[in-house]
């Protein structure tokens, strides 16, 4: 037996739990942070250059910038040494400016910045009535999910629904053997609540390259190729207090997840902004974004430690690699913006991005092509998965409004506030009857259905000759639905074949203080 002194730490000490792949935080320079990003028409900010290119049109000097500061959580509790604060690197840039005509100028531009930051803890913690995990698990083989049997102690799934929570809790908690004749026999025990949590970590940072320019000081056109660097890291544990069948406490159970996700992504972005009429600041953008097509690698170290007298292993474990790839949906934007003199800018925008579209993929392999002497990777939707985001996940649209105000030349003071729709439906659940690896490769049975995000944005900024500080503020909250594991059985079964987790309401709500030095060329 693995003894219960392990203490279920894996060796890896930087933790995160990943959030969508395919969103982004609101982050960039401080002054765009400090407008709520609500630039894309406004424009000449190097922030722009990832929502929309033609921003960068605008610039008639180069300029180069760098953005760093802190982000905190509030409300939360620390775990496995991560911290609630942290310290961050959010954006390195600079445009390069050349003028082709009197009114006209082309721009080369390159701008690095943290489109999303996977610092966050989070903790839930219910009774249970009448569930478990373990019972989950049992539930699944009572139903004939996980195919067939090898031997007395493995169940072998033909259909990829036999996940690591599962592995484990079968082959370490589940089983039990007669002394006499080695026959395996499985039963379940209830909880009467349960504790989570979760550390998580890391990063997505994007990398953007920019061509740029405008006819005649009115039309802005912009392009962009974005590649998307993901690093993703998460420790996890949730616990149940365990009781027999006449109700009595027999220990507890508790399983710690480590997982780690890796890989690199590309996308096409491109915009344009017009003023309709010649002689007003008012100007008009649109812009579009290509799906990012991600190219990924999960991993994850899943370990069970048994303090209960039930079971026959102190501890049992899984480790388990997988690589796919990931198809986010395309994303459209609209903007408005205008000035007021030298002394008023204002600024608003509309995106909108169908995740029911995502695409997961499955790598089908590979081989060498003669013809143009190289190595390819072949993949097809992963359907049955595909079926399930799209009931599961919806169209999400982001409203951005922002204004910058000078009192004087060199100071501007700056107000924006965003509204992010939720990307879930309300009754958006992990279904575990999907025949998918995405199943298959599954070591955590909890989802959090997230609700809107709601962000609130300020800022100063400074000018001295060719250098200027700026600093912004944002507070974001998001308010969520936390469950164990999802509902098993329906209202005409038995309770014994029903498997019911209790909900917990959790929130993340995040400080970030943001500071950018500039200079211009």
């Amino acid at each position: 037996m693995w003894p219960c002194s392990q203490q279920l730490r894996p060796q890896r000490r930087r933790h995160t739990r990943t959030r969508a792949l395919a969103t982004e935080d609101l982050n960039g320079t401080a002054r765009y942070v400090g407008m709520g990003g609500a630039m894309d028409a406004l424009g000449a900010d190097l922030s722009t250059i990832g929502t929309n290119p033609a921003g960068i049109g605008l610039f008639r000097h180069s300029q180069a910038k760098v953005s760093f500061g802190f982000v905190s959580q509030q409300g939360a509790t620390g775990f496995a040494n991560a911290d609630k604060t942290n310290l961050s690197f959010d954006q390195a840039g600079f445009v390069y400016s050349m003028r082709t005509a009197r009114k006209s100028f082309v721009n080369f531009a390159f701008n690095y910045h943290k489109s999303t930051n996977f610092n966050q803890i989070l903790s839930a913690s219910n009774r249970l009535s009448g569930a478990s995990q373990n019972k989950l698990s049992y539930l699944k083989g009572a139903n004939d999910m996980f195919g067939v049997v090898d031997d007395i102690d493995h169940y072998v799934g033909n259909n990829n629904l036999f996940n690591s929570v599962d592995y484990i809790y079968y082959n370490g908690f589940l089983v039990s053997h007669d002394s006499e004749t080695g026959e395996p026999s499985f039963g379940y025990n209830e909880a009467t609540g349960y504790a989570f949590n979760r550390a998580n970590g890391g990063y997505i940072g994007e990398y953007d390259f920019n061509i740029s320019g405008n006819i005649n000081d009115r039309v802005y056109l912009g392009l962009t190729v974005g590649i998307h660097d993901v690093n993703y890291n998460g420790y996890g544990e949730y616990s149940e207090n365990l009781i027999d069948a006449e109700g009595q406490s027999i220990g507890g159970v508790t399983v710690a997840d480590d997982r780690v996700i890796s890989g690199t992504g590309f996308n096409l972005k491109m915009g344009v902004i017009f003023r309709p009429v010649e002689n007003s600041p008012f100007r008009i953008g649109l812009s579009v974004a290509t799906p990012t097509w991600y190219d990924l690698t999960t991993s994850n170290h899943t370990v069970l430690l048994n303090n209960s007298t039930m079971g026959e292993w102190d501890a049992y474990e899984s480790n388990e690699t997988y690589d796919f790839k990931l198809n986010t949906p395309w994303k459209f934007g609209l903007s408005l913006g205008t000035t007021v003199g030298n002394y008023l800018a204002i600024g608003a925008s509309y995106d909108y991005a169908d995740y029911g579209n995502l695409d997961s993929r499955i790598n089908e392999g590979g081989g060498f092509d003669w013809t143009y002497d190289g190595y390819y990777e072949t993949s097809t939707s992963d359907r049955t998965m595909n079926t399930h985001t799209e009931h599961t996940l919806k169209g999400v649209s982001t409203v951005k409004v922002g204004l910058e105000y000078k009192p004087e030349a060199a100071l501007a003071i700056r107000l924006g506030y965003n509204y992010v729709s939720p990307m879930y439906n309300k009754n958006g659940f992990k279904d575990y009857s999907i025949d998918s690896p995405g199943t298959y490769y599954a070591s955590a049975t909890d989802y959090t259905n997230w609700k809107s995000t709601n962000r609130i944005t300020c800022g100063v900024g400074y000018t001295v000759k060719k250098f200027s500080v700026d600093m912004a503020y944002q507070y974001s909250v998001q308010k969520g639905e936390f469950h164990p594991f999802a509902d098993f059985g329906t209202a005409g079964q038995s309770v014994e074949m029903t498997n019911i987790g209790t909900a917990t309401d959790v929130d993340n709500k995040r400080h970030q203080v943001l500071f950018t030095l500039g200079y211009s060329f």
